[in-house]
Parts: structure tokens; sequence; C-alpha cells
């Protein structure tokens, strides 16, 4: 998952140019029976707050022995958080972590100046047939933190605030919304919620952040007369007091944003910087291949193969 697709933006009209800034309608590709739409980075936007990529996963269904297999490959100056509805993946990265990322927990990976990691199905998870989907993001560090050593933070399910009543189910993944925060560690304003929404449910948005998006991930959603079906994102002027409202059938959609970056960013394969000459560093870096005494490890327990550099 490391090609940028050319998307389709489609910008509101009517009244709803006063409540909606632009509308991104990802483009899907299809893995082999995997299917990945990417909202960002798009033509119309290239960050929603600190957030720089945004891909929807599946959902999939794989047969028995089969399953996401990503290898070893590298990040630079981002955080990523993988998010999931159903499903598991297995997580390994170079600081030595081993982890299982399970449906409505938060698997928080700093890269910072520089960290490897794999996503893989494996084990006994994959002697029997089973699902995936959820949504995998990529948040942009300030440029205070890009240099910053690589962590690692897990917080599962009940340990994320989880905000109830009026037909909507809001549970906070990142950041600070609605009077609460969630626990792992970011390092800007932002906020990331998964929200669960009954027939007809009122949702308004958090109006203390600058930059704010909604994706509709399953059903549809109205904001200002208009509707908006699943797989599309939202993004709504600063200062705008804004709600959306789900149609007959409920609603779920992911709320994002923050603080706008301090400046634009550079996004090469897996590598966001915010000048050109550290990507650059970071690519010999990643080509050079020096596992024991280079910038970059491979993973303990995952250390037999690696996704090589793109030619350009």
């Amino acid at each position: 998952m490391s090609w940028n697709p050319a998307l389709d933006p489609d910008c509101p009209i009517g009244d709803a140019v006063d409540a909606i800034e632009t509308v991104i309608v990802p483009r899907a590709r299809d893995l082999g029976g995997f299917e990945v739409r990417r909202a960002l980075p798009a033509p119309a936007r290239q960050m929603v707050g600190p957030f720089i990529f945004f891909d929807q996963m599946g959902p999939a269904e794989f047969l028995t022995g089969k399953g996401i297999d990503v290898r070893p490959h590298p990040h630079i100056g981002l955080a990523t958080v993988t998010y999931l509805y159903k499903g598991k993946i297995h997580h390994r990265d170079s600081l030595g972590t081993d982890q299982w990322i399970e449906p409505g927990a938060v698997n928080w990976m700093v890269a910072g100046h520089g960290i490897t990691h794999s996503e893989r199905a494996d084990g006994d998870y994959i002697k029997q047939p089973h699902n995936l989907f959820g949504l995998q993001t990529w948040v942009a560090l300030p440029q205070q933190y890009e240099d910053e050593a690589a962590a690692f933070e897990h917080a599962p399910k009940d340990r994320l605030p989880l905000l109830e009543g009026e037909g909507k189910e809001v549970r906070l993944i990142l950041g600070t919304a609605y009077g609460e925060e969630a626990p792992v560690k970011v390092y800007s304003e932002t906020f990331y919620a998964d929200a669960l929404l009954e027939a007809y449910a009122h949702l308004p948005m958090p109006d203390d952040h600058e930059d704010r998006g909604l994706y509709v991930v399953a059903g549809d959603v109205s904001v200002s007369g208009q509707t908006f079906e699943a797989g599309q994102m939202l993004v709504f002027r600063p200062g705008d007091r804004i709600s959306a409202q789900a149609g007959e059938q409920g609603a779920r959609v992911m709320l994002l944003g923050g603080a706008t970056m301090d400046g634009p960013r550079h996004i090469w394969w897996n590598f966001v910087a915010s000048s050109k000459d550290r990507i650059d560093a970071a690519k010999e870096a990643w080509r050079a291949g020096d596992w024991a005494h280079g910038r970059f490890k491979l993973p303990p327990g995952d250390a037999e193969e690696f996704i090589p550099a793109p030619d350009r």
C-alpha cells in the first residue's frame, strides 16, 4: 500500500458551499480480492489537520492460508494508527514490538527519525477463513519532532473514552474532543473518533479544532441538506458549526482533524518530511541496507525479507 492513485475530488454546490469546503471521493484499487480506497492525500487536500494519509482497507474476506502480508518497510516523520472494525493484523517493528492489532484498539507507532515494521496475518489465525475491514492513517509530525526517537504505544479498546446517548456512540481514538482525551501521546492538536449513529441521529462536529473532516464508513449522512454515502470524505470550513445526521439505516463515520501543520510536507513512498533533504537521506539509508549499524533495523522475528525502495 505505497502508491498514490489519482482521486476524484467533487465540490459541493448551492447552500452546501457554506458548510463544506471539500468533498473527496477516493478511487478504489483491487489488490487481488483486497480493496483499498485512499482519501488522503488528494489533489484538493494534502492534509486534514495533521492527517496526511487515510486508507480504507476492505471489507475483504480471505480463504484459509491467505491474508494481508506486508513485508518490513520503513517510515520517517509520521505516526501511524491502524484502526480495525473486523479481523486482526500482526504488527512487528524494529523496536522489538510484537503486537496483534484488534478491532477497537489503538496501536500508535511513532516513526520519528526512522522505524521499520511489518503487517501480516499469520500463524494459527490464517488456518481458517477470516475477514478484514479497517482504516490506516498517517499523522504528520511537527518539525520539532521529526527526528525524535521512534516509539510505540498500545491502548486496548476498553481504555478509550466512550460517549453514549441520543442514538450516538462515539469512541475517541486520538487527541481531544467533546471534553474527553484519548490515552496515547500525540504531538500536535489532534482528534480522531469512531462514531456509530442510529437512524436519523444528529452528530455535531467538535468546534474547538481548526481543521475538521468526516469520513463515511457505512450508511449515509446528511449535512446542510446534502446526502453523502459510504466512501466519501467531507472537509469543513474552520469555525463553522456543523452537524451531520444519519440516514434511515444509520451510519458509521470517522471524525478527524486538529491544528493545521507548521508548513507543507513532502511525501515519497512511506516517508513524510518537511524537506526533500530529509527524504533523500532516508532513501539512501534504506537502500544501503546496513541493518546492523545503519539508520534502519529490521523487526526482530521478521528480518528475513523486506520491501526494496522504489526506483523513483
